[in-house]
């Protein structure tokens, strides 16, 4: 796990942040993709790859924001779940199976609860990695408990989460629409259920004044397609952001981190682009 905090003074934080992801949200959460020396930093030791690698981006965010608002805000960042003890996948059942199955105050798989977070953290981020868009045809009959990715399972467990999240009502949850794929990895069939699950999403499943707000990271991956632009991927083989689309989304991610702490997302669209006051236009 890496924090961050502004640190201006001994004071207790003003915000507890944490951000649970895996390789596509740490690609995001530096800026940029991992480099060759600290892929092979990694392999030896973690805390050595973090040694070597530049400072993550969203955390000089952070630290400039604290600096000019005189906030003192702390964000740490956690792979989650990850691959031992859990099995590390995080598909809308494995949100389900550890925080509503499995939900209390002991650790399910070594994977902290929700009752474990909300108790340390005021602003819980999460999203999916790229295979949440293998989305498959449905069967016969629709489960709940079951990994299967169809249409229908996922919104029977997003619906429960959503149960779930709204049991914490002092807790902020932000929540990523899930990542996309380049074309050469994934069949049309999938790609469309994928964009149909994520516009149920956002339209439908979202709803106003709760505790939970989205971060659209599909739009801006697709820009109305699909699938992720070849321009944003790593290669045409490869779903991963490269650092072309990781640099640009930082920013909007931090805009939309920031605006739902201090205004309820109210000030932001759900990509993270700034709403201007009195203005039809955005930036």
């Amino acid at each position: 796990m890496t924090a961050f905090s502004c640190n201006r003074t001994s004071k207790q934080s003003d915000m507890k942040v944490i951000f649970l992801h895996h390789s596509v949200g740490e690609t995001l959460w530096n800026g940029r993709p991992p480099s060759l020396l600290t892929r092979a930093a990694k392999k030896i030791n973690i805390k050595l790859a973090k040694m070597v690698s530049p400072k993550p981006q969203m955390q000089l965010l952070f630290k400039d924001y604290c600096n000019v608002s005189m906030k003192n805000y702390l964000i740490e960042e956690k792979v989650f779940p990850q691959v031992k003890p859990y099995g590390g996948g995080n598909n809308p059942f494995d949100y389900y199976n550890i925080w509503v199955y499995n939900s209390g105050e002991k650790p399910f798989k070594g994977e902290p609860t929700l009752e474990i977070l909300t108790k340390e953290y005021q602003v819980i981020i999460f999203k999916h990695c790229y295979p949440v868009s293998n989305i498959q045809p449905e069967r016969d009959t629709a489960d709940i408990n079951s990994p299967y990715p169809s249409l229908t399972n996922y919104k029977l467990q997003y619906l429960a989460l959503r149960d779930k999240l709204h049991a914490f009502p002092e807790t902020k949850f932000i929540l990523f629409t899930g990542a996309a794929q380049v074309k050469g990895n994934i069949s049309e069939e999938e790609a469309l259920r994928s964009k149909a699950f994520f516009s149920w999403v956002t339209e439908e499943w979202d709803i106003p004044n709760d505790n939970i707000f989205l971060w659209d990271l599909y739009s801006l991956q697709t820009e109305g397609d699909i699938y992720l632009k070849d321009e944003y991927a790593m290669s045409s083989l490869d779903s991963h952001p490269n650092r072309t689309f990781a640099s640009k989304a930082v920013q909007l991610l931090f805009n939309r981190i920031i605006d739902v702490i201090e205004n309820d997302g109210e000030k932001s669209t759900l990509t993270g682009t700034k709403i201007i006051p009195n203005s039809d236009t955005t930036r």
